[in-house]
């Protein structure tokens, strides 16, 4: 058996930088994430439009998440978690520009 571990806190993000992406698990029908935002947001008019569900936890920093449907806003501070359904269009309207925002992201069939 091959142990795999790491710690979701050890990678820094920079403002003006990518956005950091880090595939956690992978396989046929989940996918774990772990994301390092520090001021990026979604690019004006995008919008995020998953086949899978997607469950997010802010681990750290805060975001501000925007559901198209009813043009909702969504505060997200650590601990926070969402479900988004499957092709329910949201995209980051906002992360904190001078704080690390770690995100997990569970991607699934549903």
């Amino acid at each position: 058996m091959q142990l795999q571990s790491g710690n979701l806190f050890s990678l820094e993000a920079q403002r003006g930088s990518e956005e950091r992406i880090d595939m956690l698990i992978t396989g046929q029908r989940l996918n774990v994430e772990r994301i390092v935002s520090m001021g990026h947001t979604s690019p004006e008019g995008f919008w995020y439009d998953d086949s899978r569900a997607e469950w997010v936890l802010l681990l750290s920093g805060a975001a501000v998440l925007e559901f198209e449907e009813d043009s909702t806003l969504h505060d997200m501070r650590p601990g926070d978690h969402v479900l988004i359904e499957p092709h329910c269009r949201h995209r980051v309207a906002w992360t904190h520009a001078k704080e690390q925002t770690v995100w997990l992201a569970i991607y699934h069939e549903r």
